[in-house]
C-alpha cells in the first residue's frame, strides 16, 4: 500500500490549526481533532498553491505573538 499523502494525482485537502498551521491532507481520511478545512477537495497543485500564499509566517502563531510582545516591549 502506498503512502496516500505521496499521491501526486490523490485530492486533498488544506486544514488549518488553532496555531495557524497549514497541512496538505488526503480528502479521504477524517479531518483530525483540532483542525479544521481551511480549502475543500481538490488537487494537490491548488492546495500546495493556497498553503504557499496563505502561510507566509512558518511560526506557530502563539510564538509569533511572543516574538511580537518581546520586540514590542
Amino acid at each position: 500500500m502506498s503512502n496516500p499523502f505521496d499521491d501526486k494525482n490523490g485530492t486533498f485537502q488544506v486544514l488549518v490549526n488553532d496555531e495557524g498551521q497549514h497541512s496538505l491532507w488526503p480528502a479521504f481520511i477524517d479531518v483530525p481533532a483540532g483542525w479544521k478545512v481551511a480549502l475543500p477537495a481538490t488537487d494537490r497543485a491548488a492546495c500546495s498553491a493556497y498553503i504557499e500564499a496563505n502561510w507566509t509566517d512558518m511560526r506557530p502563531r502563539s510564538l509569533a505573538a511572543k516574538d511580537l510582545d518581546a520586540a514590542g516591549a
